[in-house]
């Protein structure tokens, strides 16, 4: 439960990064949604092969934490692109006040 309102959070500012970057909110907000389900399963699947799974307090940290791994790619990818400078050249020349 703790996971999905994370996820809901994390969701709202990747969209707000992308709107900063003239990117699609959704879009980014999707490959948020999907980057962390699948780093989770990922993480989950590799712990349980790796340690079997008798210990599945740590197959459910492990796959946290890759969940999270996940995030970060997505965003770091998001972080990569420039922002929008539309704003920025429209406004060369203006008195500041």
């Amino acid at each position: 439960m703790l996971e999905i309102i994370a996820l809901f959070f994390l969701c709202k500012q990747m969209g707000r990064v992308a709107k900063q970057k003239g990117q699609s909110a959704g879009k980014w907000k999707l490959f948020t949604v999907l980057g962390w389900f699948a780093a989770e399963i990922t993480g989950f699947i590799i712990g349980a092969l790796v340690f079997g799974t008798s210990n599945l307090i740590g197959l459910a940290l492990l796959a946290l934490i890759s969940a999270v791994g996940g995030y970060l790619l997505v965003k770091a990818q998001l972080d990569k692109l420039p922002d929008e400078m539309e704003d920025e050249i429209e406004r060369i020349g203006e008195k500041n006040e």
